[in-house]
């Protein structure tokens, strides 16, 4: 590599890092996530990503991945070995049902 194209690469590379700073920032702010609350005291919000769903709770967070059941696809259904949540309930589509299996605890939740 000469030294034109080693700068070139040097700055392609710095740009690509403020831009993956910038998205880490913008994701923090909870823009387009969708708030839930719930029973038991449980709030949460939700970003869904290709088939995962990312839940920032008051229990922590959870990285779900797109599982088996639900109606289709107005009613997903997410899991992990923690946590299973279920979108699209109710007449509106706005509630959701997350259920712990190992505590056993099942919570009802409705959207903001």
């Amino acid at each position: 590599m000469s030294l034109t194209s080693t700068t070139l690469f040097g700055r392609g590379l710095l740009l690509a890092t403020v831009a993956f700073l910038s998205a880490c920032a913008a994701t923090g702010n909870d823009s387009g996530a969708a708030r839930y609350r719930c029973e038991h005291g449980i709030d949460f919000s939700v970003r869904f990503v290709d088939d995962s769903a990312l839940i920032e709770s008051s229990r922590g967070s959870d990285v779900l991945f797109r599982d088996a059941g639900g109606q289709g696809a107005s009613q997903p259904v997410y899991s992990n070995a923690r946590l299973r949540a279920e979108f699209g309930l109710g007449s509106g589509g706005r509630e959701a049902m997350l259920r712990y299996p190992l505590l056993p605890l099942v919570a009802r939740c409705v959207r903001d």
